[in-house]
């Protein structure tokens, strides 16, 4: 795929360029969406009207990074979504299965599949992972919506900083600084979880 030719070929009003471009980064901004958002219809809606979006302001896009740029787009579309929902709970328990997170449109997913058991774990372990997959999730969509976006690109996307301050658009200093409040506070969410899981 050559993405400069694409993107100027969509720019100057090719919708099959454009919809090329959909295609190659779709599970991406889903899988983005998703992990902000703890549901699929939410994280749907989300992605969708990121790409609207894109679509409409491709012309804007002065070079650099088509994904950093793109995923600005679906993270201010999951913003918008918190900030009109934050009076609603942002996900429920029975929205948090699993399947495979590259696959858009198909089942539920929370996002965090890497905690998923491996065919050789015993059903006991496979049981705690899974424990664990529901927490993170869980507690990650208690974050604060600022929190939550930088620690999924960061820590969950494995963006580095400059991407993550790309596609917020702030600095490097308050990146940094909203994931170690976002790690600090899912730390204590799952020490929390683990002390009830436990018992007396």
């Amino acid at each position: 795929m050559d993405e400069p030719v694409l993107i100027r070929s969509a720019q100057h009003g090719d919708v099959d360029a454009f919809n090329t471009l959909v295609l190659a980064y779709q599970a991406q901004v889903f899988n983005v969406a998703m992990r902000i958002m703890g549901d699929r219809d939410a994280a749907a809606d989300a992605t969708q009207e990121a790409f609207i979006s894109a679509y409409k302001s491709l012309r804007a896009f002065r070079g650099g990074s088509f994904k950093s740029w793109l995923l600005r787009t679906v993270t201010n579309a999951c913003y918008d979504a918190l900030r009109y929902s934050k009076r609603r709970p942002s996900t429920s328990l029975d929205s948090l299965g699993t399947t495979p997170n590259d696959a858009p449109g198909e089942g539920t997913t929370t996002g965090f599949d890497e905690f998923v058991a491996s065919d050789d774990e015993n059903p006991a372990t496979a049981a705690e992972r899974a424990e664990l997959r529901r927490a993170i999730a869980k507690g990650v969509t208690l974050l604060p919506p600022d929190q939550r976006i930088v620690f999924v690109l960061s820590d969950v996307q494995g963006l580095n900083y400059e991407e993550v301050a790309s596609a917020m658009q702030t600095s490097l200093g308050t990146v940094k600084s909203r994931l170690s409040r976002a790690r600090a506070k899912l730390r204590d969410y799952l020490l929390t979880q683990t002390e009830l899981l436990s018992g007396p």
